[in-house]
């Protein structure tokens, strides 16, 4: 972060697009991951509590797109690998049942462990009530039973069916009783079992509430497996909604923007590696661009990165590279969401964008993208509350915004009022 003036003019650095060392993509992981020290110890600290036969709870992370959450859960992910648990991740849907996708989690899970067990039996015998479980579905209300294509799995597991366990079709009763043999097979071994779920908000009601179930029942039982959830910041209305002991049930760990010196410390650490630095200021410009929101120190780190033809980077180099970062984050981060919604659900969101600003002013947020309340959004528009439950309900399910309290609503993606504000009606 040295100024130009302390350098000599022939210390000048090129700065080379080719070892550009930013990423901005969904889920990918930053070349330096700053900021999440304390959720990284945090889980450390879990585990090691675990492995001792201590108590501990399963871990629930919340915040908006964009901060992180996802590289956050694979990080986690490494670190129980790193202590030999065996591990497996899932990513929800709306429209799939948890049955399916649990089961290959736990295939996998107990695959990373097969080898270090004594008794293949037991192995076997686990993988016959997997293989149950997997297979069952609960009948619907004509009395018919069977999943669908899309819900099918074919585990490729040798060992036949076992009948009596984790099979009786209600989600509940079988979640329970599968988690409590993985455990057990965990325990077999000295170790234990990581179940990592992205986008846990998309799990359906039923499912939702299964997995409560089970997540209670492990912990009464001191059972060393765990469930580490991400999800939008109203993850936890959901599985309060599912089973009203799920507030004391999981531990929930917000993950915000970055703070300024993780911001810098994002885009200074991987640049100093390449011999670049920043000027302060351009710092300055970057942290105002972005927020300190994850992925737009990334995005906004690449473009400038990729514009500045020298070392230090300059404001300068910032303000001619902030229109390419801010044009790719219109088309492939605000753009794509915003085409996902019908006329009606974009007139709701507009009400929404204009209305957040004026609660950001009044409340001093810097990003103005504040919550407001969905009586405001009815009047602004000259309609009744009611004949906007749809449009409201279909972009909560769609995950563009979300009621973090009753009565109110905001934006699951950040500056996405700004972006709203910019656009044509």
């Amino acid at each position: 972060m040295s100024s130009p003036a302390a350098r000599r003019p022939d210390t000048l650095r090129c700065v080379d697009p080719v070892r550009n060392p930013y990423a901005p993509g969904a889920g990918q992981r930053p070349p330096e991951l700053a900021g999440r020290g304390r959720e990284l110890d945090v889980f450390d600290v879990v585990l090691e509590r675990i492995a001792r036969g201590r108590p501990e709870r399963s871990l629930m992370l919340t915040g908006l797109r964009g901060v992180g959450k996802t590289v956050l859960l694979n990080t986690l992910r490494s670190q129980a690998i790193n202590h030999l648990w065996g591990t497996g991740k899932i990513e929800a849907r709306p429209d799939q049942s948890l049955r399916r996708p649990v089961a290959a989690a736990l295939h996998m899970a107990v695959r990373e462990l097969a080898p270090r067990h004594r008794a293949p039996d037991r192995i076997d015998g686990f993988l016959g009530v997997l293989k149950a479980f997997a297979q069952r579905s609960a009948p619907n209300g004509r009395g018919a039973a069977g999943p669908r294509l899309r819900d099918r799995w074919q585990p490729g597991i040798d060992v036949p069916a076992s009948s009596g366990r984790a099979d009786s079709g209600d989600i509940e009763i079988d979640l329970v009783e599968l988690l409590t043999d993985a455990a057990a097979v965990a325990t077999d071994v000295g170790t234990g079992v990581a179940v990592f779920i992205d986008e846990m908000q998309d799990l359906g009601a039923e499912d939702v509430s299964a997995l409560c179930a089970a997540c209670h029942e492990l912990s009464q039982l001191g059972a060393p497996l765990i469930v580490v959830g991400a999800g939008l910041p109203h993850l936890p209305a959901v599985l309060s909604a599912a089973k009203s002991y799920s507030e004391r049930l999981f531990r929930y760990q917000r993950i915000d923007r970055l703070d300024r010196i993780a911001a810098d410390q994002a885009l200074c650490a991987p640049a100093e590696r390449e011999e670049v630095e920043y000027e302060q200021k351009a710092l300055d410009l970057l942290y105002e661009k972005s927020g300190g929101y994850p992925y737009f120190v990334q995005a906004y780190g690449k473009a400038t990165w990729d514009h500045a033809p020298r070392s230090p980077i300059t404001a300068a180099d910032v303000r001619v590279a902030a229109p390419e970062a801010e044009a790719e984050l219109a088309v492939g981060f605000f753009g794509s969401r915003f085409e996902r919604a019908t006329p009606a659900e974009r007139e709701y969101m507009r009400a929404m964008a204009t209305l957040s600003l004026v609660e950001g002013e009044e409340s001093g947020r810097d990003d103005m993208d504040a919550a407001v309340p969905t009586a405001d959004i009815a009047r602004s528009l000259g309609r009744k509350p009611a004949s906007l439950s749809p449009a409201r309900d279909a972009l909560i399910k769609k995950g563009l915004i979300y009621s973090g309290e009753r009565g109110t609503v905001a934006f699951t993606v950040p500056h996405f009022g700004r972006y709203l504000r910019t656009q044509p009606a």
